[in-house]
C-alpha cells in the first residue's frame, strides 16, 4: 500500500507535466539526460520586451538510487540567476524567496513551475523572444554541470520584473 501511494505521488506531477506539454501544441518538448537525471522541457515564458527579469521552469526526473541537488545555474545572457520558491501566507499573498538548493530525491520527479519552485533570471541583457533558445548550465551537487537550452515559450502576460525579487 505504501509503495502504491508513493508511486501515485510521483505519477500525479509527472502526468500533470505531460498533460501540460501535450496541450501546448505550439511548444515542442525537449530535454537533456545527464546520468540518472533527465531535464524535461526547460522553458521561459516570453517576458515583455522591456522586462528586466524572467522565470524559468522545467521538470527534473531522478531515475537513480541517490538523491541530488540543483545548487546553481549559469546563463551567459543574464546578469544574475537564482533558485526560488514561492510561499503563500495565510492571507493568500504569494512571496518569492531565494533558496540555496532544490532537492531532487532518488526515484522522483521535481517540477519547477509557476507558483512553486522556479529559476529567476535577473538583469536580462537582451530581450527574450518567443521561439528563442537560451543556453544555460545547471549545476548539480552530484551530476555536476549540465548544459541545457531553455525554450522561450508563449507569454503568460506577466511582467516578472515588477515583482519583489
Amino acid at each position: 500500500m505504501y509503495i502504491h501511494s508513493s508511486l501515485n505521488c510521483v505519477k500525479a506531477p509527472l502526468l500533470a507535466l505531460c498533460a501540460a506539454l501535450a496541450l501546448a501544441t505550439s511548444v515542442q518538448a525537449h530535454g537533456v539526460t545527464a546520468g540518472d537525471l533527465e531535464i524535461i522541457h526547460p522553458n521561459i515564458l516570453a517576458p515583455v520586451a522591456s522586462a528586466k527579469s524572467a522565470a524559468g521552469y522545467m521538470g527534473i526526473a531522478n531515475e537513480g538510487t541517490t538523491a541530488d541537488r540543483l545548487i546553481g545555474i549559469e546563463v551567459p545572457s543574464v546578469k544574475h540567476s537564482e533558485l526560488h520558491t514561492t510561499e503563500h501566507s495565510a492571507d493568500g499573498v504569494a512571496r518569492m524567496m531565494h533558496v540555496d538548493a532544490i532537492e531532487i530525491p532518488a526515484g522522483e520527479t521535481v517540477l519547477l513551475e509557476r507558483g512553486g519552485m522556479h529559476i529567476m533570471f535577473m538583469g536580462l541583457t537582451e530581450p527574450m523572444v518567443e521561439g528563442q533558445m537560451v543556453p544555460a548550465t545547471l549545476i548539480f551537487e552530484q551530476a555536476g554541470r549540465v548544459e541545457v537550452e531553455f525554450s522561450v515559450d508563449p507569454s503568460d502576460g506577466v511582467d516578472h520584473s515588477a515583482m519583489g525579487h
